[in-house]
């Protein structure tokens, strides 16, 4: 984090010096004044300069791209990073040569850095953001694929009469099952377990339940 502590005859040349110093510009910066300073005899003199303390913004958005690419420069994955914002959740598109490594087996590695990237945009936000990390459209490809697997489980479940749990997986991959089964009213879905092995469990209907559900 980067501080200066200027002075000035003026409480605006105090900030001005802060900003020569910090060589930025003031929306990038947090002013605090520590002193108003004051004239001296007859206001031609200044018996006391103004002091401020200028403190440079963070940018959480860059400090999350700045993790992430010295993470997979570690793994020796580099990576390019294309940014979308939607109000409070931040998509970080990754691409590269070796983004395989970044994916890892069902998108276990993606889903670690995610968590991870999410950890450190929060620490210097102001507000809470949600992450979603997707390379070479994976997102896309396992929602289509849980969509598919959501579908066939319900039909087991149906079936067999009996319960059917899925694998542990992450709240957003959940919510994809939940909405690709919440038109079935022959099944329920709820989610059993607790972090990280918290997963969802498809749960036949009753004959009886239908009929109270459908009223």
């Amino acid at each position: 984090m980067k501080q200066v502590t200027a002075t000035g005859r003026t409480v605006n040349e105090a900030v001005e010096s802060a900003l020569a110093q910090l060589n930025t510009s003031k929306d990038r910066i947090d002013i605090t004044i520590m002193d108003e300073g004051k004239k001296g005899v007859f206001g031609f003199f200044w018996s006391r300069p103004a002091i401020v303390k200028a403190t440079v913004k963070i940018d959480p958005i860059e400090e999350a791209k700045t993790f992430l690419i010295d993470v997979s420069k570690k793994m020796g994955a580099a990576i390019e990073i294309e940014v979308i914002r939607e109000g409070k959740q931040i998509q970080f598109i990754l691409s590269g040569e070796k983004i395989a490594l970044l994916i890892g087996k069902r998108g276990q590695t993606l889903n670690s850095l995610q968590y991870l990237t999410q950890l450190v945009i929060n620490r210097f936000s102001d507000q809470y953001l949600t992450v979603l990390l997707d390379a070479e459209d994976y997102r896309t490809r396992r929602n289509e694929t849980l969509i598919q697997l959501a579908e066939r489980l319900a039909q087991k479940a149906l079936r067999t009469g009996q319960n059917v749990a899925l694998e542990p997986m992450p709240s957003y991959e959940r919510k994809v099952i939940h909405t690709a089964l919440v038109n079935n009213y022959r099944i329920r879905t709820y989610s059993d377990g607790n972090e990280p092995h918290r997963h969802i469990v498809i749960s036949p209907v009753t004959q009886e339940k239908q009929s109270v559900t459908k009223r």
